[in-house]
């Protein structure tokens, strides 16, 4: 257990926002699955821009299961600040500040990780959004800008004397983006110099992994994101390993069609037929890929109904279910 202002998260593993992918049926079924915490997708702090389907989409946050959690990213404190009380408005119970996103798109704005090289900058910004409003804010960031300018025990203690109720760092600098290995020497020592929960995040991609970095480092939680795509169910055997040491398999064939027939129809529900049907193909693509399937990808990708792709699904799954239940 780890807590967050005045909420106590049970189980100490988080679902990284990530954009186009943390909407809400996936945060439901990774709940579902075990995550003690999931973030909503980042949202830009310009309210001019929330006119978008996609942004009105991702906005509204009642309703979900508690504590709701929403990232924000933008480079004005002001801006930053009105972004957060919009967001507490609409529901949201935790507000994350994004500057570990190392996108061309983010950066070039002066947001996300490029905001690691204006210490003075995450102070302003750190400051304004925690006096904003009356929930925990916390903070997303990377080890720093480059292998050479590596300052997050630096962000950290800005964080900390800023009120900042949580960290997360991802184990890469933004000159890494997403390549190399993640480390997590610097954020082992971030845990040493500050007080506030920390959560680990980068490369966990297996019980094993994430058991490591517990091991080794002074974490209070560690945060999935790319390892989550097609395989919601990582967390519970995260969970399963930590407590209990038990390998839990990857779900039975009859297990798999259930789980992946209410995730699409939680697609269809939340962005209507049209839209619903071709963001499933994405994620249908990494359950096949998890599966060993992908010969079927293309054939599901053609496919324009939601009736279509269920039924799809039930051709390549329930003739399955069978030898996998004789086999349990």
């Amino acid at each position: 257990m780890f807590k967050i202002g005045p909420y106590s998260i049970d189980t100490p593993l988080v679902l990284a926002p990530m954009a186009g992918i943390t909407d809400a049926p996936f945060r439901s079924l990774c709940r579902k699955m075990g995550a003690g915490l999931a973030v909503a997708e980042m949202v830009t702090a310009d309210q001019s821009l929330w006119h978008t389907r996609k942004s009105r989409l991702r906005l509204p946050h009642e309703g979900e299961q508690e504590p709701r959690m929403i990232q924000i990213a933008g480079g004005d404190p002001q801006m930053l600040a009105e972004a957060a009380r919009a967001n507490v408005d609409l529901g949201a119970q935790i507000i994350d500040i994004n500057m570990g996103c190392p996108a061309k798109k983010v950066c070039r704005k002066a947001a996300g990780s490029a905001l690691l090289k204006d210490e003075k900058l995450v102070a302003d910004i750190l400051d304004a959004v925690v006096k904003a409003v009356d929930v925990p804010v916390t903070l997303k960031i990377r080890t720093g800008w480059s292998a050479k300018y590596k300052n997050a025990v630096t962000i950290g203690k800005l964080a900390e004397e800023s009120g900042i109720q949580a960290l997360t760092l991802h184990g890469r600098t933004r000159e890494d983006r997403f390549r190399g290995e993640a480390e997590y020497a610097t954020l082992a020592e971030v845990c040493q110099t500050i007080s506030i929960p920390v959560i680990a995040n980068g490369d966990i991609d297996s019980p094993e992994k994430a058991a490591w970095v517990f091991q080794n480092t002074d974490a209070a939680a560690v945060m999935i994101g790319r390892a989550a795509q097609g395989r919601p169910w990582i967390f519970s055997q995260i969970k399963a390993w930590l407590e209990d040491g038990i390998k839990q398999p990857d779900p039975d064939a009859a297990s798999l069609y259930q789980l992946i027939a209410e995730h699409l129809t939680g697609l269809y529900a939340t962005y209507g037929e049209y839209m619903g049907v071709r963001i499933a193909r994405k994620h249908f693509g990494w359950y096949l890929q998890q599966a060993e399937l992908s010969q079927w990808r293309k054939s599901f990708n053609l496919l324009e109904t939601p009736d279509q792709q269920q039924e799809l699904l039930a051709e390549i799954l329930q003739p399955l279910t069978q030898p996998f239940a004789n086999s349990a």
